[in-house]
């Protein structure tokens, strides 16, 4: 177990330097290393050390966690100086985390804790009834990682809880990856419910935590609009928009994925929900599936087009929104005129107004028009710290074509 964090009088302090604390003295929760006075004694600082901030000249900025060897070099967790990082603490962001989804959800099924925007930068805490999947993507939450798990046990009294700690951004912040059973175990994949319709997620080996809580209201929408409709869900991963457009009433969903473990989730819960006779799921590329299908000249109401994130970094964007371009091109042309194309980008570094840009040059590039009838994000199980709008990384977009 990590060792508790030091009294206050023997916090390490770090100062910020005095061209570059403007931005976080206005509450910007990241300090990047070049807006921090790095000397030798910064420098030495273990990893996910609890640190005092302080300004240039000595001023109190807060209380945050600190790793010296990345470029988010701190990551606030307090605008108090003085502000203790124990039990109490962790309890209190837990607590609140909690009585906010409470409030926005009526079954236990949502992401409970969104990092910074949930005040533990960091961490992500997904909820499947009576499982948690819990992420520390930083070496702060590592190091808080044995406190936080034992305030969510005593809080939230799990059956299971899995470590999910095999982020790339681990990996950024000199952290092993591993997935295990941190707490019990769960017998198989958890169940969970939305819509009407059950679903099943691998907590240890799905995509990300297994489930995406964060399209849970694009999916609603989508859904309202697919009575009597031929549904295509490109990327449908476990069945998410797929299983969902079948329960409202969809003529018959096709989905298509690369991951067959994926798959059969999503055939699990076509035949859990009672829509196994609508839904037919297969492996494909999705990009050589749709040119074929554009071959083939078939149509449908609604093409469904979720990807993974094209951009993981800003050296990748340039291809990335070629991919989006590319993407959004070949499922157009799989609209039938007055149906509509619903179409998502994950990757955090490409910017809402990019992303809409190369979706519209997609469908003029099949000489197709239409509207946009919805620019969304994520849940509100998926909140935006309001000095950080880039953590909001989700943009869907849902478009009547003609």
């Amino acid at each position: 177990m990590a060792a508790p964090p030091p009294p206050i009088a023997s916090r390490p302090v770090v100062r910020l330097r005095a061209a570059k604390q403007l931005r976080v003295l206005h509450g910007y929760p990241w300090v990047y290393s070049n807006e921090i006075d790095m000397d030798a004694a910064a420098k030495a600082l273990a990893p996910g050390s609890v640190i005092r901030v302080e300004r240039h000249n000595g001023g109190p900025v807060g209380t945050a966690l600190f790793n010296p060897h990345t470029l988010i070099a701190a990551r606030v967790l307090s605008a108090d100086a003085e502000a203790r990082v124990d039990r109490a603490f962790l309890e209190s962001r837990v607590d609140s985390a909690v009585a906010v989804r409470s409030k926005l959800f009526a079954q236990p099924y949502y992401r409970l804790v969104h990092a910074e925007a949930d005040g533990l930068p960091g961490l992500v805490v997904d909820r499947y009834g009576g499982v948690l999947a819990v992420q520390a993507n930083s070496a702060g939450m590592d190091r808080l990682l044995p406190e936080l798990l034992q305030v969510l046990t005593e809080r939230l009294r799990p059956r299971a809880i899995a470590l999910r700690n095999d982020s790339p951004a681990r990996i950024l912040e000199g952290l092993p990856q591993e997935t295990r059973w941190a707490h019990s175990e769960a017998d198989g994949p958890v169940r969970i419910e939305e819509g009407g319709a059950t679903f099943f997620a691998d907590v240890l080996a799905g995509q990300k935590t297994g489930w995406f809580y964060d399209q849970r209201d694009n999916r609603d929408f989508v859904a309202a609009l697919s009575g009597g409709a031929r549904v295509l869900d490109a990327y449908s991963h476990t069945g998410g928009f797929a299983v969902r457009c079948a329960r409202a009433g969809a003529a018959i969903v096709t989905g298509i994925d690369r991951s067959d473990p994926a798959l059969l989730m999503a055939e699990k819960a076509a035949e859990a929900s009672g829509v196994a006779a609508r839904c037919r799921f297969r492996r494909a590329d999705v990009f050589a599936e749709l040119e074929q299908m554009g071959g083939r000249d078939d149509r449908f109401d609604i093409v469904i087009a979720d990807p993974p994130a094209f951009v993981k970094s800003r050296r990748e964007l340039e291809s990335g929104l070629r991919g989006y371009r590319k993407l959004t091109r070949l499922a157009a042309a799989l609209v039938e005129p007055g149906g509509f194309l619903a179409i998502a980008s994950c990757s955090h570094n490409v910017s809402p107004d990019a992303f809409q840009e190369q979706v519209a040059r997609g469908i003029q590039d099949v000489r197709r028009s239409g509207r946009i009838v919805r620019a969304a994000g994520a849940a509100p199980d998926h909140p935006v710290h309001p000095m950080l709008p880039e953590s909001a990384y989700l943009k869907m977009l849902v478009l009547a074509l003609d």
